[in-house]
């Protein structure tokens, strides 16, 4: 689904947070002509998708960009994952919409690369092991260049057979939009940071 409406509202998409987290602001204009845009590539690729004026913004979108973009004065279209949970289909949702690149506009995948809640909340010692090293496998399929496209696709692809992979994601919301960043930029990608938010998390760049 991509949204399309001009001025969409918020959607606190999380529980059991503090009472001011379900009070934050991003009041960023939406963008129906590149909703359009966005859904006619994904069309043209065999995509199903479909257009949804009355969908807001959900906290995958307004919060990373009220740390990047805090006068929320850019103009926003968010795309959400295949219900599908596909690996293949959402490299070949980043292939789809790859042309924006060349109107230098920004596709930003946001996520975590560690996300198991219950983790968070144990002993740093019981998931050192299985983050630390999904973590390595993570960081040298998105970066070597050692690696031919054919097999950085298919480690992509096949990424629950990484070490700890299904530790470190039960289920992979919050891993695979780094698979439609990877479809939209192609080849290596650079290491941005790798650092600790309640566990060792990482994040990329093309």
């Amino acid at each position: 689904t991509v949204t399309s409406g001009a001025n969409p509202p918020l959607i606190y998409d999380y529980h059991g947070f503090p009472k001011e987290t379900y009070e934050l602001k991003y009041p960023a204009p939406g963008n129906p002509a590149l909703a359009a845009k966005v859904s006619e590539l994904l069309s043209k690729a065999g995509i199903d998708n479909a257009q949804d004026a009355k969908r807001g913004f959900d906290h995958g979108m307004f919060v990373p960009l009220m740390l990047m973009y805090p006068q929320a004065d850019l103009p926003v279209v968010q795309l959400s994952l295949s219900r599908t949970l596909d690996a293949d289909l959402h490299v070949k949702i980043g292939k789809a919409i790859a042309p924006l690149l060349e109107e230098d506009i920004l596709i930003l995948g946001s996520g975590f690369t560690f996300h198991n809640m219950r983790a968070f909340f144990g002993p740093a010692s019981d998931r050192k092991g299985l983050n630390e090293a999904f973590e390595a496998w993570l960081k040298e399929t998105c970066t070597s260049d050692k690696l031919s496209e054919a097999e950085r696709t298919d480690r992509y692809v096949n990424w629950a057979k990484a070490p700890g992979a299904r530790y470190c994601h039960p289920r992979e919301e919050h891993l695979l939009p780094l698979h439609v960043c990877y479809g939209a930029g192609g080849g290596a990608g650079l290491q941005v940071f790798n650092d600790e938010v309640l566990a060792k998390t990482s994040g990329y760049l093309w």
